[in-house]
């Protein structure tokens, strides 16, 4: 069971989102009513967490599970795609309530109407892979 690994991973990780509340519609609203800092103390503790795994990856000069080196790309400079993608990300956070992590743990917690949510970021997804050569980058 090669995958195993990461099944338990993913566990792992829904087990975490639901006990630290990261899931919750009603935290996922005070974050954006600025009315709560939990949910940007979890925020915070991922991007520094990310900032130190890549650091670590980096330093270490880790590989990938074909055995492959891990490199990172240098992001494009311009800002404004970034300022577009990151409006339409937030609102689709703020009207469905669950950014895509959190999505498969609401499902997996009995809320089965995030099934539609799913079925929109999938769709969108697919229609951004579609259209994305035609897009002003």
């Amino acid at each position: 069971m090669k995958g195993l690994k990461f099944i338990l991973a993913g566990v792992v990780f829904g087990i975490i989102m639901a006990k630290s509340e990261a899931i919750s519609w009603y935290r996922i609203q005070e974050m954006f009513r600025f009315q709560s800092f939990h949910m940007y103390g979890i925020i915070g503790t991922a991007v520094t967490l990310g900032v130190l795994a890549v650091f670590l990856i980096k330093k270490l000069g880790l590989r990938d599970t074909e055995g492959n080196p891990i490199v990172f790309q240098d992001k494009d400079k311009s800002w404004k795609k970034y300022i577009l993608g990151g409006t339409i990300f937030g609102l689709g956070w703020a009207l469905t309530g669950a950014c895509p992590g959190p999505m498969f743990v609401n499902v997996g917690y009995g809320y089965f109407a995030m099934l539609i949510v799913i079925a929109g970021a999938l769709g969108g997804t697919y229609l951004y892979g579609v259209i994305k050569d035609k897009l002003p980058h």
